[in-house]
């Protein structure tokens, strides 16, 4: 076992892909104040916002990065459904990105809130949507991935909804601090290291 060098300006995480096979259960949904909203043709830059606003403390970068042609053909492209969750005073504070592109697999390819609505139980009633639309007829298994720069309870809240752990990756990628993407003081959970600065 050894120890494996990440340069000064990159970050590591390991990677877990869960998988659901079933159709999770009729049950009723937990009641929220929250809303989920369809966006039929997001704008780049309003997608941009609400990405970083909800993965800005986990450090989700990848949409961040992409040129508006590039993440415009992802967001709008037919198999790829994009929500937002939307607050009492119509604020978004949270989205849900489903992709249907495979036969037979719906990708949650992003899901989540604001830090400030966690452990509110707004992270099952939202689960609870999502799957309603995830699971079309022809779906017969609903992805998703997490890393440990996630919220520290994502992992076991995905297998708490039915979810099952069946692959580990190790990912490496330029930290999106470094790349000015998201501010310095970003997850400030992740330190900086000093050549970073």
């Amino acid at each position: 076992m050894g120890l494996t060098p990440v340069p000064d300006d990159q970050l590591a995480t390991i990677v877990t892909s869960l998988v659901m096979t079933r159709r999770p259960p009729l049950r009723p949904s937990a009641p929220s104040a929250l809303r989920l909203v369809h966006w039929l043709a997001p704008e780049p830059d309003k997608y941009r916002a609400l990405f970083r606003r909800v993965g800005g403390p986990w450090l989700w970068y990848s949409r961040l990065a992409m040129d508006d042609a590039r993440l415009s053909e992802i967001i709008r492209a037919p198999a790829v459904s994009v929500f937002a969750v939307v607050d009492r005073a119509g604020i978004e504070v949270g989205m849900v990105e489903l992709d249907h592109a495979h036969p037979g697999v719906c990708e949650l390819s992003y899901f989540g809130l604001v830090p400030e609505l966690a452990g509110r139980g707004h992270g099952r009633w939202l689960m609870s949507e999502a799957m309603t639309r995830a699971w079309r007829a022809d779906v017969t298994k609903v992805t998703v991935n997490t890393c440990t720069l996630d919220h520290p309870s994502a992992l076991n809240f995905y297998r708490a909804q039915g979810f099952v752990a069946v692959k580990r990756t190790i990912e490496t990628f330029p930290d999106p601090r470094a790349l000015g993407l998201l501010p310095a003081d970003a997850a400030p959970h992740i330190p900086l290291l000093a050549s970073r600065r």
